[in-house]
């Protein structure tokens, strides 16, 4: 008898177990739309890697590292710019889907702070700063969604105030999704930033994760 009601209260906590619902897995990536501009905050070869793996996702894009809001403004084929000293311009964006002129849905800036790019750019830390908030400005008026990527590691971050901190709190807490390598948050900065302003976070082992992640975005 013993035995008996053993069995029935083993077979009522599985079929307990197996009616609980299962614990949520990670959220799914938010979805942006095409065409892109990339860009860097901070000028550092960060937003390479971006360019690299959007070309490695076969997503289009167009680059500039120092846009304005003007140059944002004028959409795919940053209206003919061509690059020269202190600025780069580049456009890898489908023609066929979005022809010249077609205004940018979502711009990816690339965290990451190199005084060594800022001076090829003529910038320092401040003007840096202050043309990315009117970027980021634009960008809110017209509706262009801001994917905020740090694919740099712990050791890039710097102490509190460093150059590169000034330009994660330029941008990130004004993203729309924030993707970062778990080097480069183990500290919880981002994670931080993303619970205080409700963003989407997705956390990246490394670079080329963001392949997949990519096209569940954009595709």
């Amino acid at each position: 008898m013993i035995k008996f009601k053993s069995v029935l209260i083993l077979l009522a906590l599985v079929a307990l177990i197996s009616s609980s619902p299962a614990a949520p897995g990670p959220a799914a990536p938010p979805k942006a739309k095409l065409p892109l501009l990339t860009t860097s905050a901070g000028q550092s070869q960060d937003v390479v890697t971006v360019n690299i793996v959007l070309e490695e996702a076969g997503l289009g894009y167009d680059y500039c590292d120092v846009p304005t809001p003007e140059l944002t403004g004028s959409g795919v084929g940053l209206a003919g710019k061509e690059s020269g000293e202190g600025f780069h311009a580049e456009s890898y964006t489908d023609l066929a889907k979005f022809p010249k002129g077609t205004p940018f849905k979502t711009i990816i800036f690339a965290i990451g702070a190199s005084m060594k790019g800022m001076g090829a750019s003529g910038l320092t830390v401040d003007s840096e700063e202050s043309r990315l908030k009117k970027v980021i400005e634009y960008c809110k008026q017209k509706k262009i969604f801001i994917i905020a990527v740090h694919v740099g590691g712990k050791s890039t971050r710097g102490p509190k105030g460093s150059d590169h901190e000034r330009m994660i709190d330029t941008v990130a807490p004004w993203a729309d999704f924030l993707i970062v390598t778990k080097e480069g948050n183990s500290d919880g900065r981002f994670s931080a930033i993303a619970k205080a302003k409700n963003i989407p976070l997705t956390e990246i082992g490394a670079a080329l994760d963001m392949v997949d992640l990519l096209k569940k975005v954009f595709l």
